[in-house]
């Protein structure tokens, strides 16, 4: 095998949907220690250590203690807000904050909140100050603390790189009477926080030269948090970038609600995904790794050779992502949702989505439901960058179909087929244009296709018995196209051996002939023969057959291709099946049956329904003469009432 041989089985795994874990060789996950390309922050109410108790029911204050701890020191100011619980602010609290070397703001509407903290309230600060806050050194010395001056603890959290807390006031009786810390503790009750991330990953293939980067966010399942949405809010730098990907992966059955601001990037995303400023629609997602190789295996798969940030958070319903250049000033996230695209954007990021183009290695396809536009107002028409490529539209879809070498194509991306869409927007009277580039992603996967004539127009599954067949197998191959070869084809049918038709791009078989294929063009191959398919005498026309072909470098096969035809017997009408001998005599037997019933029923009808004549007497001696006769027939004239009558 040559040298370049070795890399092309994880291809081919990668061809077959399951992205090969090898192929993330080369690139070694590390955490980023220079300034990470994005923020990213998510809401959770799990602390890392926690408790609750009802030792300050009864007590003249419910006391919350929060001790935040700091992975670097934070570029933003803490924003605490203290709200009650239904009812109002019923009793006076007390908030202890342990944020040293922090700045913050504490809002709360409770007039009676008095907070004790060693942080740099800001002016906007609304509760009390108690400057009355001992040294603790530790967790202990402070709940100790609490404990002494207060007379009970309500709640204490820890909690590290906080962007904003939410504290809710109330106390539960049922609580435990002392407020023991513990791990991983869920304070969902009196706690909401958003926490930024800080361990973020990277690395890219030492032999890039590209500049595709993608971003990775895994939501790690947890089996006592189920979720069924996540609302994730997402802002770009003002520079347009359109080089990016963001990988979302989670649980099938989660849906994305996402919010994009200024963002002209692609989503590849696990379950239902929707753009909620845009459009409720639900678009569908796809099945994603779930191992952090698997997740760079599958970016690599893109042709992302970059992963600029992989970053795994714990399940949570609310995620923040903003997405900085390498060379801009870091600024603080909007905390906000950010606003709806404008009419500019909107195509733009609705298009990115949806990714309606699909190209094989000879032809683009682009397919639009038309209620997937409806956020945008008023589409006319739909074409490609050559401007006579127009999509044709029907009541539910635009569609357009168009060899990969037409339509203003380039294919100077290896892999890639890049184009335009051009949306024209009716406005008032006039027309306003949109333009969208894209990337088509080439297939790199053997394609086999059958023609009934040498053209080579338009493709068919049906094989005629008798009747020559036309073979095109295909394939696109960057790196070394000339390397390649047409392996073998094969015939097979039910109930028969299967008939070799080619085999290291030579003939083989009776009625075999290769035939000259196109010259290879960016990076395609194709190999073209006939074949005539025969029936021995007296032997049964299969309904279907496989055609079989396999290509790869050298003597490696490296991919294959199944193409399913139907077999027509050109002297018999197609799916004509004929009779048996059983099916023969069952209608002879059953024609018989039904006549003989027949005549039976109707010599009984006959027989039953037809008139009864009465016979003359016969005499036994001859009349005397023809006078004797007419008498008696005068006598029986005037027996009758008539005659009586007239001769009176």
């Amino acid at each position: 095998m040559g040298p370049r041989a070795a890399p092309l089985l994880p291809l081919l795994l990668a061809l077959l949907g399951r992205p090969d874990p090898g192929r993330a060789e080369g690139c070694d996950l590390q955490p980023v220690t220079a300034e990470p390309p994005i923020t990213l922050s998510y809401a959770t109410s799990t602390v890392p250590r926690g408790c609750v108790s009802s030792g300050s029911v009864g007590t003249s204050h419910e006391v919350h203690i929060l001790s935040i701890e700091w992975s670097k020191a934070s570029a933003f100011p803490l924003k605490v807000s203290v709200t009650p619980r239904a009812g109002g602010c019923t009793r006076s609290a007390v908030l202890v904050l342990l944020c040293a070397r922090c700045s913050a703001t504490v809002t709360s509407p409770c007039p009676d909140l008095l907070i004790r903290t060693d942080a740099r309230l800001s002016p906007g600060t609304t509760a009390a100050l108690d400057p009355g806050l001992p040294m603790a050194t530790g967790e202990g010395q402070l709940l100790a603390w609490a404990q002494d001056v207060y007379g009970g603890i309500t709640s204490y959290s820890e909690l590290r790189d906080p962007r904003w807390v939410q504290v809710r006031l109330g106390e539960d009786a049922s609580s435990p009477p002392e407020c023991i810390p513990q791990e991983r503790f869920d304070a969902m009750l009196h706690l909401e926080t958003e926490v930024f991330f800080h361990g973020v990953k990277g690395c890219s293939r030492g032999d890039t030269q590209s500049t595709r980067a993608a971003h990775i966010v895994r939501l790690q399942p947890e089996p006592s948090f189920p979720i069924t949405e996540v609302n994730l809010s997402l802002s770009c730098p003002e520079r347009a970038m359109s080089n990016q990907i963001l990988i979302l992966q989670s649980q099938a059955n989660l849906t994305w609600s996402l919010s994009v601001n200024n963002c002209h990037i692609q989503f590849l995303v696990s379950g239902n995904y929707k753009i909620a400023p845009i459009s409720s629609l639900l678009l569908p997602g796809e099945l994603l790794p779930d191992t952090e190789r698997g997740l760079v295996a599958k970016a690599f798969e893109k042709n992302y050779s970059i992963i600029a940030s992989y970053s795994a958070i714990p399940a949570s319903t609310r995620i923040s992502l903003e997405i900085q250049e390498h060379e801009a000033v870091r600024r603080a996230p909007a905390t906000p949702t950010p606003p709806a695209p404008t009419a500019n954007s909107l195509p733009h990021v609705l298009l990115l989505m949806l990714q309606p183009w699909k190209c094989t290695d000879e032809t683009m396809e682009i397919v639009i439901a038309r209620s997937h536009l409806e956020p945008i107002k008023d589409v006319v028409n739909i074409t490609l960058r050559d401007i006579s490529c127009q999509a044709e539209k029907n009541a539910t879809h635009f569609m357009l179909k168009t060899p990969l070498n037409h339509c203003g194509t380039s294919l100077e991306g290896k892999g890639h087929a890049n184009n335009e869409l051009i949306l024209n927007l009716a406005k008032g009277a006039a027309l306003r244009s949109v333009r969208v580039a894209f990337q088509c992603k080439i297939p790199r996967e053997l394609f086999l296709r059958l023609f009934p004539t040498a053209a080579f127009e338009v493709p068919q599954t049906e094989l005629e018995v008798n009747k020559e067949a036309f073979v095109q197998a295909s394939m696109r191959w960057e790196d070394h196209p000339a390397d390649l070869q047409l392996k073998e084809c094969w015939l097979a049918a039910p109930g028969r051996e299967p008939v070799l038709l080619m085999q290291g791009g030579e003939a083989r078989g009776a009625g075999v002939a290769v035939l000259e294929g196109p010259p290879s063009s960016h990076g395609r191959k194709v190999w073209r023969f006939r074949f005539t398919y025969t029936v021995p005498e007296g032997g049964r026309v299969p309904f279907s057959a496989t055609l079989k072909c396999k290509a790869g470098l050298q003597n490696t096969t490296i991919f294959e291709k199944v193409l399913e035809v139907t077999v027509k017997d050109g002297w018999r009408p197609p799916n004509n099946r004929g009779l048996g001998l059983a099916a023969v005599l069952g209608i002879t037997f059953g024609a018989f049956l039904i006549g003989a019933l027949l005549t039976a029923g109707l010599w009984y009808i006959y027989s039953h329904t037809r008139p009864i004549t009465k016979l003359q007497p016969v005499s036994s001696t001859a009349p005397a003469s023809e006078s004797s006769s007419t008498n008696h027939s005068i006598g029986s004239t005037q027996s009758t009432p008539c005659s009586t009558s007239s001769m009176a």
